[in-house]
């Protein structure tokens, strides 16, 4: 099977609530992400034309889109944080979930937009983010 990965960085601050370490205060990472797509072709054939799975670029406009936009620069607090922190609140670039903005929970947010916005030809197999350069979540999708 072939697949192609596209990678795409943002800027994102959040807290976890409820957690005994740092990350229970706002604080932001340099996050890293790689999307994996591929479609159901026949392993021993070549492609037809134009020969991509996806052009990189299309792949480019719809991940910037509905991801990078929407996060970049942007603090992801819980609804059970803001309970406890309600000044919190009065951050203009403010997004609220509910549930804790972890790399697991915001990458699962990611693989959801994606299921819902990739053409249905294009598949996602594979997503991967880094919180840092040693760190990362990953998901991958074992219904091939």
């Amino acid at each position: 099977m072939i697949q192609v990965t596209k990678i795409f960085r943002f800027e994102t601050a959040h807290a976890i609530h409820g957690y005994n370490g740092h990350c229970r205060n706002i604080h932001g990472h340099s996050y890293v992400l790689h999307v994996t797509v591929g479609s159901d072709t026949d392993d021993m054939a070549y492609l037809p034309k134009p020969g991509f799975v996806i052009d990189f670029k299309d792949l480019k406009k719809i991940v910037n889109r509905i991801i990078v936009e929407q996060l970049d620069h942007r603090l992801i607090l819980s609804n059970d944080f803001l309970a406890e922190h309600p000044h919190a609140a009065a951050s203009e670039n403010l997004i609220v979930w509910e549930m804790e903005p972890t790399a697991e929970n915001i990458l699962l947010y990611i693989r959801n937009v994606l299921l819902a916005e990739l053409p249905s030809d294009i598949k996602l197999r594979k997503l991967k983010i880094y919180e840092t350069s040693d760190s990362y979540a990953e998901w991958e999708n074992t219904a091939r």
